[in-house]
C-alpha cells in the first residue's frame, strides 16, 4: 500500500469539485502503450518540479517497497510514497513544491478529496466546491 498525492497543470483541470473529481479519475486510467516515466513529456512547471522533488525524493527502482513511485503524464504527475516513515514530510514537499511551481494539488489518499489551486501569492488555496 502507498501514500498517494498528485499534482497538477491548474489550467488542465476543471476548478469544480465533482467536474474534477471526473477528470482525476479519466487521467488515472494508465493505458498499457503510454510510458509515464518521461517528465519531458509534462509542462515545463510539472518538469521543474519534478527535478526538485526527485533530489529528495528518488524514483522507487523495481518492485522495491522504498522509494517514490512517478507516474507522469502531460498535465499531472501522480505519486505514490512506497515509504510510509516519509509520508509526513512528502506531504509537505510536495504541497510546497505544488505552490512554487504554480501547480494544483490533489491528496488522492484523502478521506476528503480535497484539491488546492495556486493563489496570486505563490500559495496554495482550497479549490471551490461547486
Amino acid at each position: 500500500m502507498s501514500y498517494d498525492l498528485m499534482v497538477f497543470a491548474p489550467e488542465a483541470a476543471p476548478h469544480k469539485r465533482d467536474a474534477f473529481l471526473d477528470w482525476y479519475d479519466q487521467q488515472t486510467e494508465w493505458h498499457d502503450d503510454q510510458d509515464y516515466d518521461d517528465p519531458a513529456i509534462a509542462t515545463a512547471a510539472l518538469q521543474a518540479f519534478f527535478a526538485e522533488l526527485s533530489a529528495e525524493f528518488a524514483p522507487a527502482e523495481g518492485d522495491g517497497d522504498t522509494g517514490t513511485d512517478y507516474t507522469i503524464g502531460p498535465s499531472l504527475i501522480y505519486l505514490s510514497f512506497l515509504d510510509w516513515d516519509k509520508i509526513d514530510r512528502a506531504h509537505e514537499a510536495v504541497f510546497s513544491l505544488a505552490g512554487k511551481h504554480g501547480l494544483g494539488f490533489f491528496d488522492v489518499s484523502s478521506d476528503l478529496a480535497e484539491a488546492w489551486l495556486p493563489d496570486k501569492k505563490g500559495g496554495l488555496r482550497v479549490a471551490h466546491s461547486d
